[in-house]
């Protein structure tokens, strides 16, 4: 190892800063990575990678280590900066410091995309929406996602579309007419939402038509941007009593709508569609 200087901070091991062969490297300050050919198979995929130094460490042994940030991780961008699984460590042999002109790498915007699954639950098939966000919830999304389930609450999920996500997509049952179980996409025209016959902005708390929700988040100043449905056709919504469980065709639905709103939202990020 180069000759080094360092000042201790505390009794954690970190230090303030560290000096290299005359390069005297701080925390906040911005590197290009160089890791060792020898290194972490992961480590090489950041080959020439700009990061910004989050901090300096001492190990056990005395070794230091150079915590870094990628300067285009969305994470970063979102305002994750300190967040653990975002931070990689390299030797200080591993840094190469950068021109203070050297230009900022940051990341294209990452799009905002609220999946929303709409419908009662305790009247069966009209719970597909519930179900399929359920699923999706336990599953890795991209950055800039959000699953919610909600359920009847039509005037929640209208003050959430106020919050102006870049993509929404509604999951809900539709009768349509088609064997139930089928699925399909709708993309509603958001035009006639400002029409004088497109229906009340003023509707009850725990109705959850999606036309409605669409109007009356309109009049609360949403800026509505792409919007679309997925759908499923019901095989029944139940008795006017109501019951619970989802029809053996709509329960086989859910799996073909996971899937497929997972390819939607990947199209969403990558601006494809």
């Amino acid at each position: 190892m180069n000759e080094q200087e360092w000042r201790l901070l505390d009794a954690d091991r970190s230090v303030e800063e560290l000096r290299i062969d005359g390069w005297l490297l701080q925390k906040g300050e911005r590197v290009r990575l160089r890791p060792r050919a020898r290194g972490d198979v992961f480590d090489l995929t950041l080959e020439g990678k700009v990061a910004q130094v989050e901090s300096i460490e001492q190990d056990l042994e005395g070794n230091f280590l150079v915590a870094v940030v990628l300067e285009e991780d969305p994470g970063a961008y979102l305002g994750l900066l300190r967040m653990p699984g975002h931070r990689f460590f390299f030797t200080p042999q591993e840094v190469e410091r950068l021109p203070p002109d050297f230009p900022a790498q940051r990341p294209a915007a990452v799009p905002t995309i609220l999946v929303a699954g709409i419908g009662n639950i305790f009247l069966g098939d009209d719970g597909f929406g519930v179900e399929v966000a359920q699923k999706l919830a336990g599953r890795a999304l991209p950055y800039g996602v959000t699953v919610r389930d909600y359920g009847i609450r039509g005037y929640d999920l209208a003050y959430a579309l106020v919050s102006g996500a870049d993509y929404t997509i509604l999951v809900d049952a539709c009768p349509r007419g088609e064997p139930p179980g089928t699925v399909f996409v709708l993309e509603p025209d958001l035009t006639e939402l400002d029409t004088p016959d497109a229906g009340p902005t003023v509707m009850d708390a725990h109705d959850l038509n999606p036309g409605h929700v669409l109007r009356l988040a309109r009049s609360l100043g949403a800026e509505l941007r792409k919007v679309v449905v997925v759908g499923c056709e019901p095989a029944t919504l139940g008795p006017p009593e109501g019951h619970m469980g989802l029809s053996g065709p709509v329960r086989a639905a859910v799996a073909e709508a996971v899937p497929l709103i997972e390819e939607l939202i990947a199209r969403f990020s990558a601006g494809t569609a």
